[in-house]
């Protein structure tokens, strides 16, 4: 429908329930052109991204960072209040995260592949929970009969085949094509969840974390290759093979010809290893010259670039695309401990927003399915909430009771969160003046100033402003 504003009456009623305009993804038949690299468009980059990942050591060890800060997060459900009914569902929830074919962590560790290809695509799917002895899709640690989750694996990002996108640019669903099965499959948006590093013009494909470093990793991989084949000639010897000019020449016949070729392999191909060695004629001319001979020439291991320099260049840029920066402090002996703690800072705060991505959809989207195939439609569920990412130090801690207690805050109540924050077990007994025999540890901060044993890194918050992105279309 085509509505033109010029010619509408302003009497009449505006259409505000009505969507006009569209995101303006750039996309033909389902397949996105949002790129203005091709070689970054569809499977291309997804074949990309995969080498950089695998291949790269800058890059792998990001992404080796991000996987496995994100793992020691601990995950808990928070009931949607402190009734019974409430409290129930959260333990369900809790349970179905527990009961899977493949664990929590195994699961969280997939879905952070959007962060490299920029989007992770994951089908949910359901069992009917009858207990251990159940068969293969309906076994369960958990026998009450309920609808829980088996599994919610990934489908590939170099399986996409195209996505199912309405007139509006609202997200229907995605067509995947295996590599052992030429039919393409129909999965709805409705039974998955669509993980994404940014929904700008809500691109089914989101924007991988490795888009700015793809440049700086183009240019270091072919100086890299080019260093690695000067430093082989520096070793080995530029080869040069001395023949008789006729074989060389344009009307050269064919036999002469076919030798020119085999010569030009040989020097190409020629390396100082375990099996190198050369047989050629030992034929002279009248003046007693070899007509064939090969020689290698020295370099003089003299290079006028230094390429060392130029490798760190772009692997110090590539590092910070994603403010993975402080796995370099050190390796080129420069970086204080306080300037890698702050970066280490922003790293964390950063891939606390990717965890609210993955918190916020799983809460938005799975749990509602989940309590809807159990026909429980409760306003309020209960929610799946993320850890903190780093954790405060003993001195820290110590410091920051220290100067509450100076400030005259009265610290009793939250004696549970500074033992969980510390590590230390919950208190015996239920005598707050200490009358079982335990001294508090207000008592302790009290008589000791505070003090801690232990040195650490800082912590940091939780990001509550990361961008979120809806995985249902429209």
């Amino acid at each position: 429908m085509t509505i033109n504003l010029s010619v509408v009456d302003k009497k009449a009623p505006t259409p505000t329930m009505i969507e006009l305009g569209a995101t303006g993804l750039r996309q033909y038949g389902g397949i996105i052109r949002e790129e203005f690299l091709r070689q970054l468009q569809g499977l291309r980059a997804a074949r990309a991204y995969r080498e950089m990942a695998d291949n790269d050591a800058v890059v792998s060890a990001m992404l080796f960072a991000i996987e496995m800060l994100a793992r020691q997060v601990v995950w808990s459900v928070v009931p949607a209040s402190q009734s019974g009914e409430d409290v129930a569902r959260a333990d369900f929830l809790e349970s179905c995260m527990s009961d899977m074919s493949f664990s929590w962590d195994a699961t969280i560790s997939e879905i952070l592949s959007f962060l490299p290809f920029g989007f992770s695509y994951h089908e949910l799917v359901y069992k009917r929970r009858l207990g251990p002895m159940g068969s293969g899709k309906t076994r369960s640690k958990f026998s009450d009969g309920k609808i829980g989750w088996r599994k919610i694996p990934i489908r590939a990002q170099d399986t996409v085949f195209k996505w199912e996108l309405d007139d509006k640019g609202g997200i229907q669903g995605l067509w995947q094509q295996t590599i052992t099965d030429s039919h393409t499959i129909f999965i709805p948006i409705e039974k998955a969840l669509l993980f994404r590093s940014t929904s700008h013009k809500n691109n089914p494909e989101g924007k991988s974390i490795l888009r700015g470093a793809y440049r700086s990793w183009f240019f270091k991989k072919r100086i890299e290759e080019i260093e690695s084949i000067g430093i082989e000639r520096e070793l080995a010897g530029l080869p040069v093979m001395k023949a008789p000019a006729r074989i060389m020449d344009p009307n050269a016949n064919t036999s002469d010809k076919a030798i020119y070729e085999e010569l030009k392999t040989i020097v190409q191909r020629v390396r100082a290893d375990e099996q190198a060695g050369l047989v050629i004629p030992s034929d002279r001319d009248e003046s007693g010259n070899l007509l064939y001979d090969f020689v290698l020439l020295n370099t003089g291991g003299r290079r006028g670039i230094n390429t060392e320099i130029t490798i760190q260049r772009y692997s110090r840029q590539m590092a910070m695309t994603a403010l993975a920066d402080f796995i370099l402090i050190g390796h080129e002996r420069v970086g204080s401990f306080a300037l890698s703690s702050s970066k280490t800072n922003m790293f964390a705060v950063a891939l606390g927003s990717f965890l609210d991505e993955i918190q916020t959809i799983f809460n938005t989207h799975a749990v509602p399915r989940l309590f809807a195939m159990n026909n429980d439609e409760a306003e309020e569920l209960p929610q799946i909430t993320h850890g903190d990412i780093e954790t405060m130090s003993l001195t820290e801690l110590a410091t920051s009771m220290k100067d509450f207690f100076a400030a005259g805050f009265d610290m009793s109540d939250v004696e549970d969160w500074v033992r969980t924050r510390a590590g230390m077990p919950e208190r015996v007994g239920d005598d707050e003046d200490g009358a079982d025999g335990t001294i508090s540890p207000r008592d302790k901060l009290d008589s000791t100033g505070g003090s801690g044993e232990e040195d650490g890194d800082g912590s940091a918050n939780n990001a509550t402003g990361g961008q979120q992105s809806a995985s249902a279309g429209s």
